[in-house]
């Protein structure tokens, strides 16, 4: 049966797929839709099992916030080749759309969800089949709040910052804490969020820095307790130095907008190694 360009084009349309891979598959298939959509899913599944064992560094990470709810996403590949392609952004927004649609808690949850023929676990399994490249979801997070502001650093997806206002301001602000996020990857908001597990690591190696400085063992606890406190002026986002004035915390900052504003919740995701 010969396969006309009109029905490679419906196909891609449907798929995602190359013009070359649907033709291949439409004619495999003689010309029937779904057994051509078969084809092009089996081949996504046998790259994503042959190439199961190699690490997906590259990718795309996205961020959205509507209605109150924000949300962030990282569709991973292979190559930054195939992360700049217009196809694989285009399926990143489309799967944080979704998620946003659908207030999606977890990362499954947003697999789950239906889209073209199958799922979304399906279309990035699909999009794997027709880059040639282990693809992966990850990085999926998401922040719940009264005022959100997103960013994507320097608009180049590999990272982004949301964060969440107790309270509606000009939404600069929000970008401008949104930015201190990214540049300066907070752990906490402040100390009482600071994992206990964290803390106490940190406590563990500041004593031990103060015994190996020959610190007399009665000083040690306040010593130690002492380097604590720069440590959370370190990761804690409302206790670091904002970036745009280094005579204010980001809590002066936030008071210097509204004297309530507070931020309640923030999230980062990225790409690239610290």
């Amino acid at each position: 049966m010969a396969v006309t360009m009109a029905d490679i084009t419906k196909l891609r349309k449907m798929t995602g797929a190359g013009m070359m891979d649907c033709k291949n598959a439409l004619t495999e298939a003689n010309g029937d839709f779904d057994g051509a959509m078969k084809i092009i899913r089996e081949k996504g599944q046998a790259v994503a099992a042959k190439r199961s064992d190699r690490e997906a560094s590259e990718g795309c990470v996205l961020v959205k916030a509507e209605n109150g709810f924000g949300a962030m996403i990282a569709l991973k590949c292979e190559t930054d080749f195939v992360a700049k392609n217009e196809d694989f952004i285009k399926l990143t927004q489309d799967i944080l759309n979704a998620a946003i649609a659908n207030k999606c808690k977890t990362l499954d949850e947003v697999k789950a969800l239906p889209m073209g023929t199958g799922t979304i676990a399906d279309a990035v399994t699909d999009r794997s089949g027709i880059t040639g490249e282990k693809m992966e979801l990850d990085g999926y997070a998401t922040v719940e709040g009264t005022a959100i502001s997103v960013y994507n650093h320097q608009g180049k997806n590999f990272l982004c910052t949301m964060v969440a206002l107790n309270k509606e301001v000009n939404p600069t602000v929000g970008h401008e804490v949104a930015m201190q996020i990214a540049a300066m990857n907070p752990i906490a908001i402040d100390e009482k969020d600071v994992p206990a597990d964290v803390l106490e690591k940190e406590k563990e190696i500041a004593a031990d820095k103060a015994r190996q400085e020959g610190k007399p063992e009665n000083m040690i606890e306040k010593i130690a307790m002492g380097r604590i406190g720069k440590f959370y002026k370190e990761v804690c986002l409302l206790k670091q130095e904002y970036i745009q004035d280094a005579k204010m915390t980001v809590a002066d900052f936030l008071k210097s907008q509204d004297k309530d504003l507070t931020v309640t919740a923030f999230k980062r995701f990225t790409l690239r190694a610290e």
